[in-house]
């Protein structure tokens, strides 16, 4: 059992009882290990006693722990088979938001995409990121790589186009080696560009079947393009996402969103801080960020390192990568100064 956080603050107690008996043991996981995950997360204790579940603690923390499992009882009395994922997920949501709706989230907004795969927000970032894209007709999700930007991006549109809310799919980025570099490659333009495209290609395999895949961009009901090819097009029915836009200039953002047409959407993921533009070359994600946020109808969505969905050592690398740019900062006035000193 995890010792209660601050040992010598009040503690407070709360009782938990989960009325169906056949539930119970699903809420509690094999050997308890759903509740020792919660009392890890939480620092509280949890006694179970058949369907009984006492929690002591620090009074916030008996409190989510309390609606961490309301929340996962209701999610098995909807039939859902809680796995390690589940409970995590859950524990996050409501770490960053005490009034999340664990039921809402997990099943209203969940994405069926296929019976491949069963998709649903994992953070609160995520699930405002997809109710951004159902009330929006332009979503820009801007974060760190491992947040799901694309892939919830990419499950929306295939949720869409299955459920013939969209005819077709339109995926694209730009291709920043387009220059000297992609000349030496073999092979036709499509040949050459394939290569940027294929993250676009791995999460599209990963929630249809392989020969669905295939069968859908023979018929160009998916489309896979550099963003070049978007020029003077008016994509209509259409949902449309550009990825790694932070890698687009600013005639290209131009170009990209005025593609727009009637009962489209799109969708436009990047993370500023890997731009791979020339310098002083302005990212079309960075002056879009700065001067549509007042256009309604258009949404942004920021994550951060908490949203990372990837390995738990993700999230470090990419605090330690911030904690090291952040220093250089810091130290480059006085290397500046010793500099002109010399």
């Amino acid at each position: 059992m995890a010792a209660p956080r601050a040992a010598s603050s009040r503690l407070t107690q709360s009782v938990v009882i989960l009325h169906d008996n056949a539930l119970a043991p699903q809420v509690c996981g094999e050997q308890g290990v759903h509740l020792k995950s919660i009392e890890k997360a939480f620092e509280v204790n949890i006694t179970a006693r058949g369907n009984e579940l006492t929690i002591v603690g620090a009074p916030v923390d008996v409190q989510l722990s309390d609606k961490t499992i309301r929340g996962l009882y209701e999610l098995v009395e909807d039939g859902r088979i809680l796995g390690k994922r589940d409970v995590e997920h859950a524990i996050q949501l409501v770490k960053e938001d005490k009034n999340a709706d664990l039921r809402k989230t997990f099943n209203e907004k969940a994405l069926v995409v296929s019976g491949k795969r069963f998709i649903a927000p994992k953070t609160l970032n995520q699930t405002q990121y997809i109710e951004a894209i159902h009330e929006n007709d332009i979503v820009f999700g801007i974060g760190p790589a491992g947040t799901g930007k694309t892939y919830l991006a990419m499950a929306m549109a295939v949720s869409a186009l299955l459920k013939d809310r969209v005819k077709r799919i339109i995926l694209t980025r730009p291709a920043v080696e387009a220059g000297e570099k992609l000349g030496f490659l073999p092979g036709d333009l499509a040949e050459k560009v394939n290569p940027y495209l294929r993250p676009l290609y791995d999460a599209l395999y990963d929630m249809l079947p392989f020969e669905r895949v295939l069968s859908l961009i023979e018929k160009r009901v998916i489309e896979v393009a550099p963003l070049a090819f978007m020029r003077g097009r008016t994509l209509n029915d259409a949902f449309i996402i550009l990825d790694e836009a932070q890698n687009t200039t600013t005639e290209q953002m131009k170009m990209f969103l005025t593609r727009l047409g009637y009962s489209s959407k799109a969708v436009i993921t990047g993370d500023v801080t890997q731009i791979d533009l020339p310098e002083r070359q302005v990212s079309g994600l960075v002056e879009a960020r700065d001067i549509l946020q007042a256009i309604e109808g258009i949404a942004f969505i920021f994550f951060s390192k908490q949203d990372v969905v990837r390995h738990k050592l993700v999230s470090r690398i990419i605090q330690a990568y911030e904690e090291a740019d952040s220093h250089r900062k810091t130290d480059r006035p006085a290397a500046l100064t010793a500099g002109q000193r010399d």
